[in-house]
């Protein structure tokens, strides 16, 4: 699995953890940093911290383009990974927009339930759509 593939799983593994507890991801990254138990790859460490600093935004958008569906609604694993996509296509210049999609489509496909690989490329597709003027 490509460094990048692994830093979007731990990123996923620290948002889903916080968010299932409750807690500021950014605060249980720093903790497991603390700890030793932190994530290797600096990256994971970015998609972290970008999704927590963007989230409001990120969220009225996946909000917005999730149709009939509200964040609460959507299965833990599968908010994240539409968090860490849209912060891709959003916000990290260096990731190319197919890849956002398909590194989040993956995610969901290995962790969650069936339908989840076509929700979060219809999401994401269409967040990719309209990025230009979604960025902000």
């Amino acid at each position: 699995m490509p460094a990048r593939s692994k830093s979007r799983k731990r990123a996923l593994d620290i948002l889903y953890a916080a968010d299932v507890r409750g807690q500021d991801p950014v605060v249980e990254l720093d903790a497991a940093i603390a700890e030793g138990q932190g994530p290797t790859n600096p990256y994971t460490e970015t998609l972290v911290r970008g999704v927590s600093e963007h989230r409001e935004r990120i969220d009225e958008i996946l909000s917005d383009y999730a149709e009939g569906w509200s964040l609460d609604r959507m299965p833990a694993v599968d908010r994240q990974a539409l968090r860490i996509g849209a912060f891709e296509l959003l916000y990290a210049g260096d990731v190319p927009p197919p890849v956002a999609v398909s590194e989040a489509i993956g995610l969901v496909r290995d962790l969650s339930t069936d339908d989840s690989p076509a929700f979060v490329n219809g999401v994401l597709g269409s967040v990719l759509r309209d990025r230009e003027s979604l960025k902000g």
